[in-house]
C-alpha cells in the first residue's frame, strides 16, 4: 500500500488575516492551523520520504499546502498521485466536529448578533480551509490533481501524533500522553495501546480552552518572544534561577484537580491570547519598567518551567494508576520541551520515555500516513534515524560553489578524508558549517545540516550567537557524542540513548569544563548520541576529534540564523555561510572558504 501523508492548508493565512486580523509579520504568524506543513510517503510498510515544507519555500513553520513537499516525495520514490492508494491528512475537522461547534455557540450566552458574527466567521473559515471538501478542492487546486474523495483519509490530529510516536518508539503495547496547543478541540489525551488496539481513556482529554500548552505560549509571548515558535527560549531562561517558593501560576493560574486533571483561571476567555497578561503583571509584579528585565523573566520563566513540570506529572501519575504499562509514548508540542522530559522520566513511575524527533506538529504528516498504516493492518519498519529528505550529489555542488566562485574558494577531498579534514579544523577552534546526506526531519539539526564546532572554549557560545547566529547570548547549544561515550559524560539515569535532542541530562563535574560551550548555566546539556550505524559519517567526524583531543563531544547547532528555516539545498547552505561569520564549510567532499 502507498500512503501520502500531509499537513498544511493553502488559505489558512488569508482567511485568519482577513477574519481575525493575523498579518504575516504579526506576533501570531507562527500559530496559525497548519503551521510547519510538511509530506511523506509509506511505501508497504517503509517510510521511504518526509520534508517539511519550509525547508523548501523558506517559510519558518509555514502553514501553507505542502506542494513542494508532497511533489519531491514522490519524485524521491519514482510515483505519481495516481499511483497512491491513501492521502491521508493530520486533521479531522468533521460534520461532528462543525456541528458541535454550531451548537456551542448558539446556546452561549453572548447576544444574538454576537452569536451570529461568530458562526458567520466560522462558516467562513470552515467552508474555505477546515471541511472536507475544502479540503478536496485545496488538494486538486494546489497540485492540479483530482484528488478522489474515497482517497483521503482525514485523521484526528491527536491520533495523527500518537501514530507517529508509535511508529519511532519501537513498543508494541505503550502508554501514551499527547498534550499539544490545541487539536480539533482537545488540547490533551491519554490512553494506551495495547495489542495493537488504541484506547483513549476519556476521562482524561482535556478541552483546547484550558490548554497548558497555549499557556505557555502565552507567557513567552508577555516575556517578548514569539508564541509557538520560542518557547524554547523561555525553557532556556529557565535555567538561570528558580522559581518562586510559592509559585502563583499554581494555584493561582493552574488548579490540579482529582485524577489527573487540571483547569485554568481564564479557560475559554474571549480576550484571545494577551488574556493573561493583566493577571501576571499582577502575580509578578509586572510592568513596563522591569517586565523586559533579565531578572523578571528569569522568574517568570522558571515559575512557568515548573508549572508544566507539575502539570505533566500530575497527569502521569494518574496515567500510571490506570494502566500496568511501564514504557510511555510521548508526544505534541509540550514534549519538545526535553527539560521536562527527563524529569517526567525520572520522577513518575514509567521506566521508559520515548519522544520522537516528530513531536511536534511536522510530524503529523508522518502520523497520519502511519495511522492509516496501523489501521489497514501494514507492517510498519520504523526508519533507524531522521534523514528522510534531500540529499544532493558532487554534480549538484560543483554547480552551486562554480556561480559563487567570486566569493568562495574550495578543495575538493579524496574519497573517505573528509571527517579527518574536518576534525582537524575544528580542533583549529574553526567554526563549520555541516552539509551531509539526506537532510534529517523535524525541527532539531540532527547532524545532517549542522553548525559545529569545538565544546571546550568556553567563549565559543558566545561566538557562534554572536557572529553565526545572531541571537540572544543566554541561548544555549546541545553536543552530539557517540552513543557508547554518553554515560561517561552525562549521567543518564535511565536512558541509554537520546538521538533526537529530545531530553536534557546533567553532565558529569569532570566534564562541565571540558565541554564548556555545549554545557548550560545549570550544568545541564540537551544531547543527540550518534551511533555507526544512525549516521557513520558523523560517528567518524567524533571519532577523529576524539582521537585528536581527547574532548568526545562536539557543538551541534542548526545550519541556520535565527528566524531562518534549516538550510536545505547547497545554494541555502552557501548563502547562509557567506551570510555569517562561519569559517569553513564543509558540504558533501567539499571544504569550502571565503576569499
Amino acid at each position: 500500500m502507498i500512503i501520502l501523508g500531509y499537513n498544511g492548508f493553502s488559505r489558512v493565512a488569508e482567511l485568519f488575516g482577513r477574519l481575525y486580523g493575523h498579518t504575516p509579520d504579526s506576533v501570531d504568524r507562527y500559530n496559525l492551523i497548519g503551521h510547519d506543513a510538511a509530506a511523506c510517503l509509506i511505501v508497504d510498510g517503509r517510510l521511504v520520504a518526509a520534508v517539511e515544507e519550509e525547508r523548501l519555500n523558506r517559510e519558518k513553520k509555514t502553514s501553507t499546502f505542502p506542494a513542494q513537499a508532497i511533489r519531491w516525495c514522490l519524485d524521491q520514490a519514482g510515483l505519481t498521485f495516481e499511483d497512491v492508494d491513501r492521502f491521508a491528512f493530520g486533521w479531522n475537522h468533521s460534520d461532528a466536529y462543525a456541528d458541535a461547534v454550531v451548537t456551542g455557540v448558539a446556546g452561549s450566552p453572548e447576544s444574538a448578533e454576537a452569536r451570529l458574527r461568530t458562526l458567520t466567521t466560522f462558516g467562513e473559515l470552515y467552508l474555505g480551509a477546515l471541511g472536507r471538501s475544502a479540503l478536496v478542492e485545496d488538494f486538486t487546486r494546489s497540485t492540479g490533481y483530482a484528488l478522489p474523495d474515497e482517497k483521503l483519509v482525514t485523521v484526528p490530529h491527536h491520533r495523527a501524533h500518537l501514530a507517529c510516536g508509535r511508529l519511532f518508539s519501537g513498543a508494541t503495547d505503550a502508554a501514551f500522553l499527547i498534550n499539544d496547543g490545541t487539536a480539533e478541540r482537545d488540547s490533551a489525551i491519554m490512553g494506551e495501546v495495547r495489542d495493537g488496539k488504541v484506547e483513549v481513556f476519556d476521562r482524561f482529554t482535556i478541552d483546547a480552552g484550558n490548554s497548558i500548552a497555549q499557556l505557555f505560549g502565552s507567557i513567552t509571548r508577555y516575556l517578548g518572544f514569539v508564541p509557538n515558535n520560542d518557547e524554547y527560549k523561555v525553557m532556556g531562561l529557565a535555567g538561570f534561577g528558580a522559581a518562586p517558593a510559592e509559585n502563583p501560576l499554581l494555584g493561582e493560574v493552574v488548579t490540579l484537580e482529582e485524577g489527573g486533571r487540571y483547569s485554568l483561571r481564564l479557560a475559554h476567555d474571549r480576550r484571545g491570547p494577551r488574556a493573561y497578561d493583566a493577571l501576571l503583571d499582577e502575580l509578578f509584579g509586572g510592568d513596563d519598567d522591569i517586565r523586559h528585565t533579565f531578572a523578571y523573566r528569569v522568574r517568570l520563566a522558571a515559575a512557568a518551567q515548573q508549572m508544566v513540570e507539575e502539570v505533566t506529572a500530575h497527569q502521569l501519575r494518574a496515567l500510571a494508576e490506570a494502566t500496568d504499562l511501564r514504557d510511555l509514548v510521548f508526544e505534541g508540542g509540550l514534549a519538545l520541551n526535553c527539560v521536562n522530559n527527563t524529569k517526567l522520566l525520572e520522577r513518575t513511575p514509567f521506566e521508559r520515555v520515548e519522544v520522537s524527533f516528530g513531536a511536534s506538529d511536522p510530524g503529523v504528516s508522518i502520523g497520519a500516513a502511519a495511522h492509516v498504516a496501523f489501521e489497514e493492518a501494514e507492517q510498519l519498519s520504523a526508519p533507524t534515524a531522521p534523514y528522510t529528505g534531500p540529499e544532493y550529489g558532487a554534480e549538484d555542488i560543483r554547480e552551486v560553489l562554480r556561480r559563487h566562485e567570486s566569493e568562495l574558494v574550495w578543495e575538493e577531498l579524496p574519497a573517505g578524508t573528509v571527517a579527518g579534514r574536518t576534525a582537524e579544523l575544528l580542533s583549529a577552534r574553526k567554526v563549520v558549517g555541516w552539509f551531509q546526506g539526506r537532510m534529517e526531519f523535524g525541527p532539531r539539526a540532527l547532524g545532517n545540516r549542522s553548525i559545529l564546532a569545538d565544546p571546550s572554549h568556553a567563549d565559543m557560545k558566545d561566538i557562534i550567537n554572536n557572529r553565526v547566529k545572531h541571537r540572544e547570548p543566554f541561548r544555549p547549544f546541545a553536543p552530539i557524542v557517540l552513543e557508547e561515550d554518553a554515560a561517561k559524560v552525562f549521567e543518564l539515569g535511565k536512558k541509554e540513548r537520546s538521538p533526537y535532542m529530545t531530553f536534557v541530562f546533567p553532565v558529569r563535574p569532570e566534564y562541565t569544563e571540558k565541554i564548556a560551550a555545549a554545557t548550560h548555566v545549570d550544568a545541564t546539556s540537551r544531547i543527540q548520541t550518534v551511533t555507526r550505524e544512525s549516521n557513520p559519517l558523523l560517528a567518524r567526524l567524533l571519532s577523529e576529534f576524539t582521537a585528536r583531543t581527547g574532548v568526545p563531544c562536539l557543538v551541534n547547532t542548526s545550519f541556520n540564523v535565527a528566524g531562518e528555516p534549516i538550510v536545505c539545498s547547497p545554494e541555502d547552505a552557501v548563502a547562509c555561510f557567506l551570510g555569517t561569520d562561519i569559517d569553513h564549510l564543509v558540504i558533501g567532499d567539499f571544504v569550502v572558504s571565503k576569499k
